[in-house]
């Protein structure tokens, strides 16, 4: 159902970031996106703090997006928002903000699942970044996910392997806990671990049968580590961080490469395409690019602000279920949990 002039505003509150964004077929016009630093002090993500936070921000952030795209709100031919998975107190901000929204405008409204939009943010209509092929295997590494999927079409993917206990995110920011660096760690492990040995201490890959994942193993395996060293040197961390680093880097990139050389196998599919906060990695980066030459893989890494969590990729699945008339009814409601 595509016009000549498509207009999708996108609405994303899943976690602690408020985004808003235009997207015009396809083509981000704007991105817009508020960061709550409020729960650095905390360690880790404050839900009751992330909504009002975003109760604060939803209306400026949407009002600074229409004005950097340059359109009236009365041009715009839907409204797409995430509808999970996520913290229900920040997504019901965004549902119920889009929702009234798209009411009082009289246009449709398009909900979106956060995982699907990490996906598809490679179908950004974005210059110098090639779109895969169908089928391709998509790896999605986040805070709070950790996936292997088989995506067939647009609509059509399957969870072929995830996380059994921790996200890779998660082990990357409380690895960092473990060695006093503030929130959120991970950045921080992997700015360091370029300057450090990648094998200077070797920890243990976790066994999973599969092609799922564990991380929580390791992150004990770190915590004993770092104990049993400070008792005998109260300075070890200090005088190793960049080695330290390194070496968690290294058994976290390998534990995540293991498993889609095991999926390439089985699947017989090279292409792979990346997403989520973790994919922001320049580790895990550098790493797919050498299998393309090292396996003949075809790689794809997104623009890097499309791998955060942002609303032009929760605008672009917005757009492309547009163009199949799926939209949602006034009754849909917010789901913390939500599968693909």
């Amino acid at each position: 159902m595509q016009t000549a002039h498509t207009y999708i505003l996108a609405i994303e509150s899943s976690c602690d970031d408020t985004s808003a964004a235009v997207l015009y077929n396809g083509k981000v016009l704007s991105n817009v996106v508020a960061n709550q630093k409020i729960h650095e002090a905390y360690g880790g993500v404050v839900p009751e703090l992330a909504s009002r936070a975003h109760q604060q921000n939803i209306v400026p952030v949407v009002h600074q997006a229409l004005a950097k795209a340059n359109i009236d709100k009365k041009q715009l031919s839907a409204i797409a928002f995430t509808r999970g998975p996520g913290l229900m107190g920040s997504l019901l901000v965004g549902t119920s903000f889009a929702k009234s929204l798209a009411y009082g405008l009289e246009i449709p409204l398009i909900d979106v699942n956060h995982m699907q939009a990490h996906i598809l943010a490679h179908f950004i209509d974005e210059e110098g970044f090639d779109k895969p092929d169908f089928p391709f295997l998509a790896l999605t590494i986040s805070g709070g996910h950790t996936q292997i999927v088989k995506v067939n079409s647009y609509f059509d993917m399957e969870v072929i392997g995830e996380t059994i206990d921790d996200a890779v995110g998660e082990a990357y920011d409380k690895s960092a806990k473990i060695l006093g660096m503030p929130y959120p760690g991970g950045p921080l492990v992997d700015k360091l671990a370029q300057e450090g040995n990648p094998k200077a201490f070797p920890f243990t890959k976790p066994r999973v049968d599969g092609l799922n994942f564990s991380f929580s193993g390791l992150k004990t395996a770190i915590m004993y580590f770092v104990q049993n060293n400070v008792k005998e040197d109260p300075d070890f961390v200090e005088k190793h961080l960049a080695d330290i680093c390194a070496s968690i880097q290294y058994t976290i990139i390998n534990i995540i490469m293991d498993k889609l050389k095991k999926a390439v196998k089985q699947t017989g599919i090279k292409q792979i395409a990346i997403g989520g906060g973790v994919s922001a990695n320049s580790g895990i980066r550098s790493t797919l690019k050498d299998a393309e030459r090292r396996y003949g893989w075809k790689t794809f890494v997104p623009k890097f602000e499309y791998t955060t969590d942002n609303a032009a990729m929760i605008g672009i699945v917005g757009y492309l279920k547009y163009l199949e008339g799926d939209f949602a009814d006034e009754n849909v409601a917010a789901k913390a949990r939500y599968h693909l």
